[in-house]
């Protein structure tokens, strides 16, 4: 395990040495160049108490206040992480939003980090300061972000790191130079396992003022820079994990859409709702945090009211490989079709808004499930509780890849039926172009018929045909009682509940009718013995 703790050397008994022998710092010099969690070295005597309290001093410091977070001593400058924590500190002070810290602004920092205000003269020295060192770390307006960060990388060139330190503290830093966890434990995101988080309208409406801000050439697409001087006042981006690489709709310059932008949040929020609650922090998202977002309605719940209320709708992609399954996802974004296999082998996603016919937009998430992996995921419960729909997806031109996908049905049907998260789903004929293969058409037509559901949908990724199908998942998945298929053994449990449920019913009356004839022997005999 790698171990990175702040490091100081003491040399020790200084009373025994001699005025020729090398210091501890001149033989140190070469050794802290080399291993940069060296904090500082120091000699002392615990005989004489020389510099003995001046260890106990750099030891706590080193503790409380290291340097190997905050400042790259090689290249003498902050380092990156250290960099965008300040940013973002002074957007937030920055009230006007004029690019620099007025005098006020300046005292109101002051006051919120260190509880005293700043004298007119020292603020007047401390932008003279600055001025002198780095001319565009001040304007007319205040001091700007650049002379912000000069001015710390001076505090910590100078030693007193606790001056940063206590700014970062302040702002809810912690000592990795990321936002404290208990910052990110409200809202909190407990649901059950067939609810999901979606962000609101109001942080959606947030998100869409944040784009417009940093789409600078007004071309309606965000670049690579672009995206990366958004969440510049973050750790890193956070969509810097492979599944965000390619998930989402982007121009022809290989620029983020507004629609593709909103998506790839949408899947972050559902996905890793803390993740998007802290990236909504270091946006310096206005505001309560609890209407940031909102848990959806159980899936169970909305196939028992026979409609689902969900904005964000998921979808898990199964086939064998080569069945088309990479090319529906890409067919989603908008990407050209590729003639070039390449085998999946970690859950791929693809997000984009669908517009149902009649109804509201909505955000489509597919996740291909990997072949290799599904018997994996199976083995989880609750594994099918985030789908809100599944396509199956096969070859129909290869009897092998439809025999595959049937299996692929049927195990996924039996797993939702013993677990209790049944989900609808569709089976997608995929490269119509190439012919479907006769035995494939008149053994999927049987499944179809046994099973309860809808005929195959024939695509064409390759000739552009999708047939509607990204709208019929979106349909499906809002009509959560259709459209779910049933084994033979689940047809006969379901037959049994049913035998059982008249029995019990039959009891019920015959109950019923029993109590209401005693009822009624008695109200007789009652009135005999009244009329006697």
């Amino acid at each position: 395990m790698d171990v990175r703790v702040p490091v100081i050397i003491v040399g020790c008994k200084l009373d025994l040495r001699s005025d020729h022998q090398q210091s501890l710092e001149q033989m140190m010099t070469p050794i802290m160049q080399e291993f940069r969690e060296i904090e500082t070295c120091i000699e002392c005597s615990a005989l004489r108490q020389i510099q003995v309290a001046e260890v106990f001093y750099y030891a706590q410091k080193a503790v409380l206040h290291p340097t190997a977070p905050l400042f790259d001593q090689e290249a003498q400058t902050l380092k990156p992480r250290c960099v965008r924590a300040l940013k973002r500190i002074f957007m937030l002070c920055d009230h006007d939003r004029d690019g620099a810290l007025s005098d006020g602004e300046l005292n109101d920092f002051q006051v919120k980090c260190f509880n005293a205000p700043l004298q007119p003269s020292e603020i007047t020295g401390v932008k003279r300061v600055v001025a002198e060192k780095l001319p565009e770390g001040v304007n007319d307006n205040g001091l700007t972000l650049t002379g912000f960060l000069f001015l710390h990388a001076l505090f910590i060139e100078r030693g007193r790191l606790e001056t940063t330190w206590t700014v970062l503290r302040k702002f809810g830093y912690d000592d990795e130079v990321k936002l404290r966890d208990e910052l990110l434990q409200n809202p909190s995101f407990k649901r059950s396992p067939d609810q999901s988080v979606e962000l609101t309208d109001r942080t959606i409406e947030f998100l869409r003022r944040v784009f417009s801000a940093y789409d600078l050439d007004g071309d309606g697409a965000l670049r690579p820079q672009e995206v990366e001087d958004l969440f510049s006042t973050a750790p890193s981006s956070p969509w810097d994990d492979a599944i965000y690489s390619d998930c989402a709709e982007k121009n022809s310059m290989g620029g983020l859409t507004l629609n593709g932008f909103l998506s790839q949040w949408a899947l972050m929020t559902s996905l890793d709702p803390v993740k998007s609650l802290a990236h909504l922090l270091y946006l310096n998202f206005p505001g309560d945090l609890a209407s940031a977002f909102q848990i959806t309605r159980r899936r169970r719940i909305d196939r028992k009211r026979q409609r689902s209320q969900r904005n964000v709708l998921t979808c898990f992609v199964f086939g064998p490989a080569r069945s088309g399954k990479s090319s529906l996802l890409r067919a989603l974004i908008g990407r050209p079709y590729v003639d070039l296999y390449s085998h999946t082998q970690e859950d791929q996603y693809s997000v984009h808004v669908v517009e149902p016919i009649g109804g509201s937009k909505k955000t489509l998430i597919l996740r291909e499930i990997s072949v290799d992996l599904v018997s994996h995921l199976l083995d989880k419960k609750d594994a099918l509780a985030p789908c809100d729909v599944a396509a199956f997806v096969y070859d129909s031109s290869d009897g092998l890849s439809w025999k595959q996908t049937s299996d692929l049905l049927l195990k996924v049907t039996a797993h939702g039926e013993s677990s209790g998260f049944e989900v609808p789903c569709l089976l997608v004929a995929a490269k119509d172009d190439l012919g479907p293969e006769a035995a494939a058409i008149s053994d999927s037509a049987r499944v179809c018929q046994d099973m309860g559901m809808e005929a195959p949908i024939s695509v064409s990724i390759k000739l552009g045909d999708t047939n509607n199908i990204f709208r019929r998942l979106v349909d499906a998945a809002q009509r959560p009682h259709l459209s779910i298929p049933v084994t033979e053994a689940g047809r006969n449990y379901q037959h049994y509940k049913q035998m059982v449920n008249r029995s019990l019913v039959v009891i019920s009356v015959g109950a019923a009718v029993a109590v209401v004839g005693i009822a009624a022997y008695k109200v007789y005999l009652a009135k005999r013995q009244s009329s006697n």
